[in-house]
């Protein structure tokens, strides 16, 4: 299963890059947990969750994303934030990444959940 995951994480790398985006980092890990992708998007720095499934059978992969996982993205956010010296606005998205015969879709799903470019810290 990781190394869906770890595709899925380079696809959704290349993915941003060709929007513009700068990686900052990848796999960041702090005490409580790991954000998959740290992203500055224009001056805004975006925590991105990567979603990827083999199919839809069992919902979109998006969907997996609920209350207890955002909390944890953004206590891994909080951890992150705080190292800095200047606060950027920050905002969290998704990339969702189902594999379906043999083709890839990929959904970028910006802002996906509260805490947006309001300071959530």
């Amino acid at each position: 299963m990781r190394a869906l995951g770890d595709k899925g994480e380079d696809i959704a790398a290349k993915f941003l890059k060709k929007k513009g985006y700068k990686i900052l980092k990848r796999n960041y890990t702090a005490p409580i947990g790991e954000i998959d992708i740290i992203a500055k998007d224009g001056d805004t720095v975006v925590f991105v969750e990567v979603k990827a499934r083999t199919d839809d059978l069992f919902g979109l992969p998006h969907e997996s994303v609920g209350s207890k996982k955002q909390r944890k993205l953004k206590s891994v956010a909080l951890h992150y934030l705080s190292r800095l010296k200047k606060q950027p606005p920050a905002r969290f998205d998704i990339i969702s990444i189902c594999f379906k015969e043999g083709r890839k879709e990929i959904e970028h799903i910006k802002d996906a959940f509260e805490g947006g470019t309001a300071p959530f810290y």
